[in-house]
């Protein structure tokens, strides 16, 4: 609309289309996220129609259970893809760090204990290498956590060639407990929250984004190429080693070749989420709601009695309409502001 037209508008005209501009503006800005919201609400309510009890505690408890060890894998994945990168090696360390758990706890409280606190720092510095290797010698970060991957389960191979070990009955208490009706899953997820609340406001979580969205002007800024790979990096480590304790909790037993299954999914609850394979954009709210849609699917193929073979089907329908719709929203928004 031209400066002339409006200039002939009703003042009152003019505001209604200036409000109406600024709203449309606005749900553009957010489509990422109403995106999978509703995505969420639609896979809910069929839910909900083939099986009772869906909206209840307890069924929030036991999605929540299921969803956790994805959740926790992909905060760290949605870290490392706000800076614009990806990590794969998170399969190779929950892996390793079920194995380690179900090997090395032993019945000693103390000795479980310091075993748990070792492997969480084992996830801490294989993705603090992981940053310094890709920064250092400038490689891609797909080939050196590929690389991290390879390694770690063949190392968690060697430790327990098959499923087995065991955990500490109290360790696993731990993964079924409840607290005012709410079971240890939720409560975690409601730390997870909080964590991301302060994190994207610290100094360390804004030069993440803000390197994501644009290298060059991050460092000309004085933001470290090299530290906040190691940080970014090194925290996805540190949760993909809690979603190897956490997943203990849940089985009672260590896996050699179970972090294979939260590579991908992992990804692909960030993405459905919102988070740009580009970086700077997003954030982990969204991928909580893609890791539920996730695991809502799954519940969806067991209700409705088909093969198994469906949910990555209808997994990668839903992530392809994820990516379309908010790439479709995001030119939408740039051709607004031109």
């Amino acid at each position: 609309m031209t400066m002339a037209t409006l200039e002939h508008q009703p003042d009152g005209a003019a505001t209604r289309q200036g409000r109406a501009a600024f709203w449309r503006g606005r749900l553009l800005a957010q489509a990422s996220l109403i995106i999978p919201c509703l995505m969420l609400a639609a896979l809910l309510a069929l839910y909900g129609s083939l099986r009772e009890g869906v909206f209840t505690i307890d069924e929030l408890n036991l999605d929540t259970a299921a969803a956790m060890t994805l959740l926790l894998a992909a905060t760290g994945q949605t870290i490392v893809l706000l800076r614009g990168g990806i990590d794969l090696s998170i399969g190779g360390m929950i892996s390793l760090g079920t194995v380690l758990a179900a090997t090395r706890f032993g019945s000693d409280p103390a000795q479980a204990a310091a075993w748990a606190f070792g492997i969480a720092a084992i996830g801490a510095l294989v993705g603090a290498l992981n940053g310094a290797l890709i920064t250092v010698l400038r490689l891609q970060p797909f080939l050196v956590t590929l690389a991290t991957w390879s390694i770690l389960s063949g190392t968690a191979m060697i430790i327990l060639p098959t499923d087995g070990g065991s955990l500490p009955a109290g360790w696993m208490k731990f993964g079924f407990s409840q607290w005012l009706g709410l079971s240890s899953s939720v409560w975690l997820l409601l730390l997870l929250l909080a964590f991301w609340f302060w994190f994207k406001r610290t100094r360390l979580g804004i030069s993440i984004r803000a390197t994501g969205s644009n290298e060059r002007s991050a460092f000309l800024s004085g933001v470290s190429p090299l530290g906040i790979n190691v940080a970014t990096y090194g925290l996805s480590g540190l949760f993909a080693a809690l979603a190897a304790l956490y997943l203990t909790t849940q089985t009672g037993a260590g896996s050699p070749t179970i972090g294979k299954d939260y590579i991908l999914p992992s990804v692909a609850a960030a993405v459905i989420g919102g988070i740009s394979l580009f970086g700077g954009r997003g954030g982990l709210v969204g991928t909580i709601i893609g890791a539920y849609i996730l695991t809502i699917i799954g519940n969806l193929v067991f209700v409705l009695e088909v093969s198994s073979y469906w949910q990555p089907i209808v997994s990668g329908i839903i992530l392809l309409i994820a990516v379309l719709a908010s790439s479709i929203a995001e030119k939408s928004a740039r051709r607004s502001l031109t």
